[in-house]
């Protein structure tokens, strides 16, 4: 079970956290087509393209993971200063995350061409250079990341073995970020691990801690026992590997601890490693305990293995996959704006329709009640906007509210009908409406349509509004009016 304060965390704590990533860039190339019939040179299919895109692969595609889960990253590797590397540096721009890249002149861009016809992968084609890059080309990759270490909450290693994460390049920034105490983990593809000594972690796939440990594969066992006693000699904390179907294991000396995967249908496990390793950086970066992160990570990779090609997990998704550990609890429910929104971005991500009423619901009666549960069946999830103790004052008068904004807000979020309470200053929740664009807006039936604010700009995004009928002869200002009437009453009672 994921905690709440872990989810907490995804929705608050991982925005801007600093991450450097060095490794080995790419650009992925896809070209989607159609096959409708097969050569009449040779016995191969023909694909009729239909569709064409570049996405950063590689190291890169880390960088891209640990952007959409929210964090602000640096990314330093080797491109051949050719037009793959400024297609790639304009991708990664777009996406907030600075390239610093040493350009390569001998050597390409690598580039991964993949030919599909619907899910399935037909054909890739790969440009790269396979020789070693030159001793200064190492030293410019070193002193880039060495620049923006000490500014980093965590570091990323990504090793494809294509030639940027030398030993001398790893240990230079390992022994750095040693230093200044911060975490680094390694994705690792040497059969040697000796030259990633020191790292916190380092994640393999069961098939390279085989590799790594001389141990066959088809023995899961073996292969884990075997990564149990390799970390002594390599000084790290302890080992994540990923298990494919079975899950991710983290091993320590002579001990394990296991998560299973999380079921998906799976249509392209390309990737997924990459989601591993970012979300596990990031969660690290936060200070939560591996087994948390762990679990994390899981739900994250069942989310991109439901997609096809090498595509990064967005922190609304993630949040979406953990839909069941969101806000069941009173105190969760009440949220500030921003965390409000992107609450609603995970709602909207699992394909839920979103509702929004507001007021200042100043002492809670049944006509609060009813119309709270009816607008709640007009969608999935229910946020009520609530007028904060200023605006009150300025709605109502400098009496009221009879009941303070803090305690207004739990009394509405202990309401089954209720998914989340946000407090607006505002003398109007024109603002909360445009930033939370509900599918739905509802107000009471003592309004017009034209009268409610928020109304045009609600249906100018394909929503709608509704008035729900109010319940007769019941309102605050009533319930306050009567309850001052009969203070004589009850004076001139408990006197007698």
């Amino acid at each position: 079970m994921i905690s709440r304060e872990t989810v907490a965390l995804v929705e608050a704590e991982w925005r801007n956290v600093p991450v450097l990533v060095v490794g080995d860039v790419m650009l992925d190339q896809y070209v989607w087509g159609e096959v409708e019939r097969i050569s009449p040179e040779a016995p191969i299919p023909v694909v009729r393209a239909t569709f064409r895109n570049e996405r950063p692969g590689g190291a890169a595609n880390v960088a891209m993971n640990l952007a959409q889960l929210g964090a602000c990253v640096t990314l330093a590797g080797f491109a051949g200063g050719d037009p793959e590397q400024e297609r790639l540096e304009c991708l990664l721009t777009e996406e907030g995350i600075e390239p610093r890249l040493t350009a390569t002149p001998h050597a390409p861009t690598t580039t991964k061409l993949r030919i599909l016809s619907g899910h399935q992968q037909m054909m890739r084609l790969d440009s790269e250079a396979k020789a070693a890059h030159p001793k200064a080309a190492y030293a410019r990759l070193v002193e880039q990341a060495l620049a923006v270490l000490p500014d980093a909450a965590v570091v990323v290693l990504s090793d494809y073995a294509k030639g940027a994460l030398a030993e001398e390049v790893c240990q230079a920034i390992i022994q750095q970020a040693s230093q200044l105490n911060i975490p680094l983990l390694v994705d690792p593809k040497q059969q040697n691990f000796e030259r990633y000594r020191g790292a916190t972690t380092i994640c393999p796939n069961l098939k390279e801690l085989a590799a790594a440990t001389g141990e066959p594969v088809s023995d899961t066992d073996r292969v884990l026992r075997a990564g149990e006693a390799l970390l002594a000699s390599l000084d790290m904390q302890f080992i994540v590997t990923t298990l494919g179907a079975d899950g991710i294991a983290v091993l320590r000396p002579n001990s394990r601890w296991h998560a299973p995967a999380v079921v998906r249908q799976v249509y392209d496990v390309s990737g997924a490693g990459d989601t591993v390793v970012a979300v596990l950086a990031l969660a690290l970066a936060c200070e939560l305990p591996i087994e948390s992160a762990v679990q994390l990570a899981n739900v994250a990779a069942g989310v991109v293995v439901g997609k096809v090609g090498t595509v990064p997990v967005r922190r609304e998704e993630l949040l979406g996959a953990l839909g069941q550990e969101i806000a069941p609890q009173m105190d969760e429910k009440v949220l500030p704006l921003d965390r409000l929104i992107t609450r609603v971005a995970a709602w909207k991500s699992a394909g839920q329709s979103i509702v929004f009423t507001n007021g200042c619901f100043d002492i809670l009666h049944i006509g609060h009640i009813r119309l709270l549960e009816e607008a709640r069946h007009r969608g999935d999830r229910l946020i009520v906007g609530l007028n904060s103790d200023g605006s009150v004052q300025r709605l109502k008068g400098p009496r009221r509210p009879i009941v303070g904004e803090g305690e207004r807000a739990r009394v509405l979020a202990a309401l089954s009908s209720v998914d989340a309470v946000t407090v607006f200053e505002q003398d109007t929740p024109l603002a909360l409406i445009e930033a939370i664009r509900p599918d739905v807006l509802v107000k009471g039936g003592d309004y017009t349509e034209d009268e409610v604010v928020g109304a045009s700009e609600v249906r100018a995004w394909g929503g709608r509004v509704e008035l729900i009928p109010l319940v007769s002869e019941s309102s605050t200002t009533r319930l306050i009016a009567k309850s001052v009437a009969s203070v004589p009453a009850m004076a001139k009672a408990f006197s007698a």
